[in-house]
């Protein structure tokens, strides 16, 4: 039995759920690392907001936990693991899978140009980015999309539901503020 290290670690049940939506390692090169450590990782770095130097030696060296997380990124592993814990949770709280409701907001958050270009937001003050974020009626993400903070909610928004309305098409009511 493995013994948890940190808060964020898998338990054996949700180690069982989550493991057949991962890909199999590759067969060939380095002998594969194993991927509960990997996601623990994953979820002490998102947990806990550090950098991936940072990542203590309990877990498999940063750059291969990195290394992972972009291939799982790029081939949509971490999407689909996503979609099927929402639709778990879903199903869990009496609800349907596939949400025909969501909601439309924006959140300018402080940044400095190391991700990608950025803006500022007179109305709030904040030199940094935007996130536009479709949730369900439970909060769930169904879609993100970040823009330079100076970046308008119904452009933001427009951009945001312009990607996500074609792999959501069962959503018919969607509540967005005024903007």
């Amino acid at each position: 039995m493995k013994i948890a290290f940190f808060e964020t670690d898998l338990t054996e049940e949700q180690w069982r759920f989550i493991h057949p939506f991962l890909p199999p390692p590759a067969k060939t090169g380095r002998p594969p690392t194993d991927r509960r450590s990997i996601l623990n990782a994953l979820f002490y770095i998102s947990k806990g907001g550090i950098q991936w130097r940072l990542l203590p030696h309990n877990f498999p060296p940063w750059k291969t936990v990195y290394h992972v997380f972009r291939q799982w990124t790029k081939n949509h592993t971490l999407e689909a693991l996503n979609d099927r814990l929402r639709a778990f949770v879903r199903e869990a709280a009496g609800k349907r899978s596939r949400p025909t409701a969501a909601i439309l907001d924006s959140q300018s958050v402080k940044s400095d140009c190391h991700g990608g270009p950025v803006g500022y937001d007179a109305g709030k003050k904040i030199k940094g980015r935007k996130r536009h974020v479709l949730v369900d009626t439970l909060g769930l993400i169904l879609a993100v999309f970040v823009t330079p903070a100076n970046v308008q909610e119904r452009e933001g928004g427009q951009g945001l539901l312009a990607r996500a309305l074609g792999f959501l098409p069962w959503l018919r009511l969607l509540w967005v503020d005024a903007g």
